[in-house]
């Protein structure tokens, strides 16, 4: 009597016969890793709805108020810093394309205090805001960027780019605001770069960065082979481009959601004044001013008219505070630098920022004469 010789299932054959089978094995605890995002994020709104509902006495009253305020400031934030976040993402997927390695090996330079420099000098030809730097930094690292000069690009563009240069010049004209604020973002970003130079990438990086780092190496030989194709065929070059910079738009989004939710839920629990009225001393003047750019959040290419409301109430190193450690540090930036960085390196780039705007404008304010 014959037998029917049936093939042994799929996942008792090996590796080899299944191959997108066991890549669907491995990949399959990304879902509770997004579970998990999602259940600290609904954690998070319900913290600060309940912080907003304890918050006043008169609940019955203010609580629509104080939720209308809340959904007010985070789509304000949220639209704002939108379209800067698709530009960084499009020039993450450009670069991913169209930049090899060696071009990087090329431009960058060896010596750390150059490289530094370079860093921050590279944020003057990439128009893009605290939101759409960091997709193009990550692409930037996993094309073998030095985690340095990534550092520094990532501090100095939102400020010294020319979107942001022209939007201080309208608000305060050609003086010493604009000028100390364009020299000393490009200075802090530097020097904060350098410190980073010695550092194990694998102590600043996350895993997904340095593992994108290495297939990013074997693509760029890929993309060296086929460069005689693209150029034949540049709309496919293009649509792979737009392909990517959708992927890291939406990967990105989300914490620029969180970070958003988060600064409007501050907003509406810490009033304003409550910070404005730290504004008489020379020292509380320049902390209130930094605390409230962390708070708020603005957009870069916008934060100068903003700042230029509050110059007949603070001195202007206040002023220059603000507009300085606002653009390298806030709240949705700092959630989105969680994408790219371990949370030590990200504690590290909020505080080491912060100590060294606070220390430099200190002293300006009490011994510069404006």
């Amino acid at each position: 009597m014959s037998t029917l010789n049936v093939p042994p299932s799929p996942l008792e054959l090996p590796d080899e016969t299944y191959p997108n089978r066991t890549q669907a094995v491995v990949a399959s605890p990304a879902g509770p890793i997004l579970s998990k995002s999602a259940l600290w994020l609904l954690l998070l709104l319900l913290v600060l709805g309940f912080a907003i509902v304890i918050s006043d006495n008169g609940l019955t009253v203010s609580l629509g108020d104080r939720f209308q305020t809340f959904v007010t400031i985070f789509l304000s934030i949220f639209i704002e810093a939108v379209p800067f976040l698709l530009a960084g993402a499009i020039v993450a997927g450009f670069i991913e394309v169209f930049v090899d390695r060696e071009l990087l090996t090329r431009i960058v330079p060896r010596h750390p205090i150059l490289a530094a420099l370079t860093g921050g000098a590279m944020g003057m030809v990439f128009p893009v805001c605290e939101c759409g730097v960091v997709p193009v930094t990550r692409r930037l690292y996993q094309k073998g960027l030095p985690q340095s000069v990534g550092i520094a690009f990532l501090l100095a563009a939102p400020v010294v780019n020319p979107v942001v240069v022209a939007s201080t010049y309208a608000a305060f004209g050609w003086g010493p605001i604009l000028y100390a604020r364009l020299g000393l973002s490009f200075l802090i970003a530097s020097v904060i770069g350098l410190i980073f130079y010695l550092a194990d990438p694998n102590e600043i990086l996350l895993p997904e960065t340095l593992e994108n780092t290495s297939s990013a190496h074997h693509h760029d030989h890929a993309h060296e082979h086929n460069h005689d194709d693209l150029e034949h065929s540049p709309g496919q070059g293009l649509w792979q481009a737009l392909g990517i910079a959708g992927d890291d738009f939406l990967d990105m989004a989300r914490y620029l959601i969180a970070g958003s939710l988060l600064a409007a839920g501050m907003q509406t629990l810490v009033p304003q004044s409550a910070l404005l009225a730290l504004g008489g001393n020379a020292f509380t003047s320049i902390l209130a001013m930094m605390a409230l750019a962390f708070v708020l959040s603005v957009c870069s290419t916008v934060d100068a008219f903003l700042a230029l409301a509050f110059a007949n109430s603070f001195p202007p190193a206040a002023i220059l505070a603000f507009l300085v450690f606002g653009p390298m540090v806030d709240i949705k930036s700092s959630l989105m630098f969680l994408r790219v960085f371990k949370r030590r390196t990200v504690a590290y780039l909020i505080l080491l920022p912060f100590m060294v705007t606070l220390v430099v404008t200190v002293y300006l304010n009490l011994n510069v004469r404006w």
